[in-house]
């Protein structure tokens, strides 16, 4: 149900993808806690821009990551004092066999790389790097954080008339 109009999301699919795509993070930490607790770590999701602005063919998926975004907060706060560290990464349109399936994506990745300031979509190698950075001691004071990769388009609310030309 991620074409068409949010408001015709069904309940079983709203909960399923709520319970896919944010309790299952939730169910992780608590799993890992037993493990991590003693020496602290790291725990890392994936999220995407459509939880914090409406993206066509999103939908449902949107508000999920949303949940997953809030929920990142709420166990950075719970796991935190054990020195456990909770983030995401939000990668902006990344070009691989699974991106080029989604409806419109040629339209996203152009839109993305006229938009974004630093002009490009992220490539895997940048993704991953952002990773290792969190899963790593050098983000030690980092925790509760959605981490964007994605040459800026985050930060973009109106893009230059230029850009849309």
């Amino acid at each position: 149900e991620l074409k068409g109009k949010y408001v015709n999301c069904s309940r079983e699919n709203f909960l399923n993808s709520l319970d896919i795509s944010a309790f299952s993070f939730t169910r992780v930490a608590k799993s890992s806690f037993p493990l991590m607790s003693s020496k602290g770590g790291s725990l890392l999701t994936l999220s995407y821009l459509g939880a914090e602005r409406t993206t066509p063919n999103y939908n449902v998926m949107g508000v999920a990551k949303s949940a997953l975004e809030a929920s990142i907060k709420y166990l950075a706060m719970d796991l935190g004092k054990t020195n456990i560290r909770v983030n995401a990464l939000s990668a902006g349109p990344v070009k691989t066999l699974a991106g080029a399936a989604i409806s419109g994506a040629r339209h996203v990745f152009r839109y993305s790389e006229d938009v974004a300031p630093l002009k490009f979509n992220p490539q895997l190698i940048e993704v991953g790097s952002a990773a290792l950075y969190l899963a790593s001691d050098l983000s030690s004071g980092v925790t509760g954080n959605i981490h964007h990769v994605d040459g800026g388009l985050h930060s973009v609310a109106i893009p230059k008339q230029e850009d849309l030309i």
